[in-house]
């Protein structure tokens, strides 16, 4: 999942996806409506891809807490984002147990679960790509693990041999 091309625009509620750079900006679509129109630099345009929700430890991407939500509800819509305080807290605590009580305001769970949801609705969740690359990783990484242990078993004999 590409979270480079859907947008946060500051005082604009919802999500859009970048359409085409502008000299000023970037053209966008209202992933909500689909009406397209013009973003300007001085509106504070975010890529999804470059939020991260505060945690005690590290900050943690938002890519990764869709992805834990997408595993929790087997990828379909998670709680309502108009649900109270305590109950979207308690969301966040169950999928992000360590995230920074202190800087994570209300309203921003309010906005993860709200994205979530539409993504999700919009059918722009896809995991699979990456669950892919993980895999070949993973094959890659038991392929120099082999190759190392073949090394470490032939080095005595060569000592006996040498």
């Amino acid at each position: 999942m590409d979270l480079s091309k859907i947008l946060a625009i500051s005082g604009k509620p919802g999500l859009y996806k970048n359409i085409a750079q502008t000299k000023s900006g970037v053209v966008v679509e209202s992933l909500t409506d689909g009406k397209r129109f013009p973003a300007f630099a001085h509106e504070r345009i975010s890529s999804l891809a470059e939020i991260s929700v505060f945690t005690t430890d590290e900050d943690v991407p938002l890519k990764d807490v869709f992805r834990k939500i997408y595993e929790k509800y087997e990828g379909e819509k998670c709680i309502d984002h108009k649900v109270s305080g305590d109950e979207l807290k308690a969301f966040l605590e169950e999928i992000l147990p360590d995230y920074d009580r202190e800087r994570v305001y209300t309203s921003d769970i309010k906005k993860i679960v709200m994205w979530y949801n539409l993504l999700v609705e919009k059918e722009m969740m896809d995991f699979s790509d990456e669950e892919e690359e993980e895999k070949a990783t993973e094959d890659h990484d038991e392929k120099d693990d082999e190759t190392a242990s073949e090394t470490e078993e032939a080095t005595p004999d060569d000592k006996e041999n040498g």
